[in-house]
């Protein structure tokens, strides 16, 4: 990889969409949509989830990572960050592609809300049933 050569990378879940940009660097800093991710991401659990290819794949590397993520909830989103950055790491080194995979860093997770249909209370839930 050339020198400030960045490696781009998108990643989905349900609605949300993250466009990652991933950078070998000499400290490690994570901005996602210009926040850092403890500002963006207040709970622990969902900074964990995000960055969870990184840290199965190059626990010890520096990486510079810049994220626009849109659409979803936090929790997508942080899904959906998941998944950009393992494609990223991927494409940075071909050879962990076995690890990141058996972790499901890959896996786009298809699952999204079901639309509702006409006649129906919600996706599947009919009107309560009377004999007369």
């Amino acid at each position: 990889m050339k020198e400030n050569a960045y490696i781009e990378t998108i990643g989905r879940r349900k609605t949300s969409g993250a466009r990652t940009r991933l950078t070998r660097a000499t400290k490690m800093n994570v901005t996602i949509n210009g926040k850092a991710i403890h500002e963006y991401f207040p709970v622990a659990e969902y900074q964990k989830l995000a960055l969870s290819p990184l840290v199965d794949a190059f626990p010890e590397e520096k990486f510079l990572i810049t994220i626009v993520v849109k659409g979803g909830g936090i929790s997508s989103q942080a899904d959906a960050i998941r998944h950009s950055l393992g494609r990223a790491l991927i494409r940075l080194e071909p050879s962990i592609r076995g690890v990141v995979k058996k972790a499901g860093h890959l896996k786009r997770d298809p699952r999204a809300k079901e639309r509702r249909k006409f006649g129906l209370k919600k996706a599947r839930k009919a009107p309560q049933w009377s004999k007369r």
